[in-house]
């Protein structure tokens, strides 16, 4: 039986703008399972940035509930959520968000670093984690020597690093050539079929046909909620 990893029911988010509040989104209902590989689309304005945040534990809902994992996260204080953000999600941004000083193993490893692990086990986890990315020849690089893909690849293997359960990619090929892109990709359906469950953003028709699922969202509402076939 689909076993939840998320569910948010009559989640909602406004935002204050001088004497009026926005309405971003409207009371959203959404299930994910354990294991599924779900894109979110919608044009700007759609709140799946917003609906991005809060699934990702950035951001806290104006009402609504949001179970992760079993938890309810919606009410918790700003260090509990640092904490689930640390060891229940892995983040993989379009801009790559790497420390330019540091090696691709540093940064690989920093999120052990706040985890609390020793130096010897977040080397040993970063270089594994390196070596399955596909880039065991270049962990003593930094990322101005590394090209756009091998840099995503040190972004992913940062947000595996900690073993979540979910990994979020906020448009993770915007910076990206077309070959890279399907390399990563490719990337990201191996991960999926190793069991993590992935959500990606994207606006590009191309890349969320990788998914097995995809919601669309519109005017703060989910507009379609579809299996990919």
């Amino acid at each position: 039986m689909a076993q939840p990893i998320i569910e948010i029911k009559g989640i909602t988010r406004d935002f204050p703008l001088g004497d009026e509040t926005i309405h971003v989104l409207k009371g959203i209902d959404l299930t994910i399972n354990k294991g599924e590989y779900v894109a979110l689309m919608g044009p700007s304005g759609s709140g799946k940035s917003t609906l991005m945040n809060l699934l990702g534990c950035l951001d806290t809902p104006t009402s609504g509930s949001y179970v992760l994992n079993g938890k309810l996260v919606s009410q918790m204080h700003d260090d509990e959520l640092a904490e689930i953000r640390n060891k229940e999600i892995g983040f993989v941004f379009q801009t790559f968000n790497l420390m330019p000083r540091t090696t691709a193993l540093d940064n690989v490893a920093l999120p052990m670093v706040y985890a609390g692990f020793s130096k010897s086990e977040r080397n040993e986890r970063a270089t594994e984690v390196l070596t399955q990315v596909g880039l065991a020849d270049r962990m003593d690089h930094k990322p101005n020597q590394l090209s756009g893909g091998q840099r995503q690849r040190v972004a992913v293997g940062r947000a595996l690093v900690n073993k979540p359960a979910i990994i979020l990619a906020d448009e993770p090929t915007g910076n990206l050539d077309s070959k890279t892109s399907v390399e990563i990709m490719n990337l990201f359906n191996e991960i999926h079929a190793k069991g993590n469950t992935v959500i990606l953003v994207t606006h590009e028709e191309d890349i969320a046909a990788y998914a097995h699922r995809i919601i669309r969202l519109r005017d703060g509402l989910i507009e379609s909620d579809n299996l990919n076939k």
